[in-house]
């Protein structure tokens, strides 16, 4: 039997906790500017999620830089310092294990922009009338 897609329904209170930890430690970092980089000192980025792995050892943080604009720049630049990160979320956190972070772009912004695009079709709209 396969295992269930995690989702933030069935996914242990723990693993919430700890990827919440994560993501207020890297949205910190980044807020103020303690990542000497030129380009994510130059951009405003949003850490909207993390996901941890069910072991702790992996965490997948989701970014958004505002606007979306030079995402693929921002990305190069978050996993160009990806030790950083991680040196400071194990600190910080005094886990077993520090985790392995993968920083990754945030797609659901475009998905909900897709599916209000849809419900905005004419199409849609003549279905959904009055009846």
């Amino acid at each position: 039997m396969a295992a269930a897609k995690a989702s933030p329904e069935n996914r242990s209170v723990r693993l919430l906790k700890v990827g919440e930890q994560v993501r207020h430690v890297i949205s910190e970092l980044l807020m103020r500017q303690e990542v000497h980089d030129e380009v994510l000192s130059a951009h405003t980025i949003s850490v909207t999620e993390v996901r941890m792995s069910p072991d702790l050892r992996h965490a997948h943080v989701y970014v958004k830089p505002l606007l979306g604009s030079d995402e693929d720049i921002v990305l190069k630049a978050l996993r160009t310092n990806t030790a950083f990160f991680q040196k400071v979320v194990a600190g910080k956190l005094k886990l077993k294990y520090a985790a392995k972070i993968k920083f990754m772009a945030d797609e659901t912004f475009d998905e909900a922009s897709r599916i209000e695009a849809l419900l905005n079709d004419p199409k849609v709209l003549r279905d959904l009338g009055d009846e």
